[in-house]
């Protein structure tokens, strides 16, 4: 959420009635209680799965998809999946639209986040990222070398991980180009023959007279005021999580090609999704 697009029209804040306060009040008290209590849960379960596991979250891993799930029914967006996660060492990495990606791919694999470090003092999220173990990192090239290493250690652990490869969220309508700074903890001598990064792409549909950018957070737009939005709107949207096939690191010759494939895959699976929106 550090980069504005100037050519971007500022998406304006749908009006809300007495009726979608209630509805968003009712939504938010659901949604808090579902947190709550799964967080509850989680950290019960962690204060076993430590001790034995590590980091490994064999238990706990589920409580997090399940909690996900039925928060995506509270918030109204239905979910469509097609492929599946995969099961290798290695990372996931999608294109970035809003703060719903983090429910929406945390409903279908259990993984360990990569964000920037500033998502940690976000309200609700930066909490729930503390909680389930995100990776945080800061984007500074001073730190690059340092965040690379941090990246390798979790990968050689064994850990999957995920990140957003764009930087920042778009606006929705577009994949922004992919950075490949991270990329390059995959070809370490100790990982490039190992590790799998697979590409996942997220296309969120609008509810009918919706802003098409309606689901999508972006540029300096306050968090609470969208996660409002949301919460009260009476129409349902959908969104669409497309796991492509995964890409063995030592078939490329180094980050820039392993890179542009990935934005490549994610870019064709976002597009299928921005005709079926144009189509109707």
């Amino acid at each position: 959420m550090t980069t504005v697009d100037h050519n971007t029209p500022e998406l304006v804040a749908p009006d809300l009635n007495f009726i979608a306060y209630v509805r968003g009040i009712i939504r938010l008290i659901l949604l808090v209680a579902l947190l709550l209590g799964g967080s509850a849960i989680y950290i019960i379960v962690r204060m076993f799965e430590w001790p034995l596991l590590g980091k490994k979250r064999p238990v706990s891993g589920y409580i997090t998809k399940l909690v996900c799930q039925v928060s995506l029914l509270i918030i109204g967006l239905k979910l469509f999946v097609s492929g599946r996660p995969m099961n290798k060492k290695g990372a996931i990495v999608s294109n970035h639209i809003s703060w719903l990606d983090i429910f929406v791919l945390n409903s279908q694999a259990r993984m360990y986040f990569v964000a920037k470090s500033e998502v940690s003092a976000w309200p609700i999220i930066g909490w729930l990222a503390n909680l389930t173990g995100t990776i945080f990192i800061r984007r500074n090239k001073l730190y690059a070398k340092s965040q690379i290493k941090l990246f390798e250690d979790c990968l050689i652990e064994g850990q999957r991980v995920l990140f957003f490869p764009e930087g920042t969220s778009s606006d929705g309508v577009r994949v922004l180009p992919f950075k490949s700074t991270l990329f390059e903890s995959f070809f370490g001598e100790s990982l490039k023959d190992l590790v799998f990064v697979q590409p996942a792409s997220i296309s969120y549909f609008t509810p009918h007279s919706k802003d098409t950018r309606f689901y999508a957070w972006f540029g300096d737009m306050s968090f609470a005021k969208h996660f409002f939005w949301v919460l009260s709107s009476k129409s349902k949207g959908h969104v669409k999580l497309r796991f492509h096939p995964a890409l063995k690191v030592n078939k490329f010759n180094n980050r820039k090609q392993l890179t542009e494939a990935c934005f490549s895959e994610v870019k064709e699976g976002f597009t299928l999704g921005s005709k079926e929106v144009k189509g109707g």
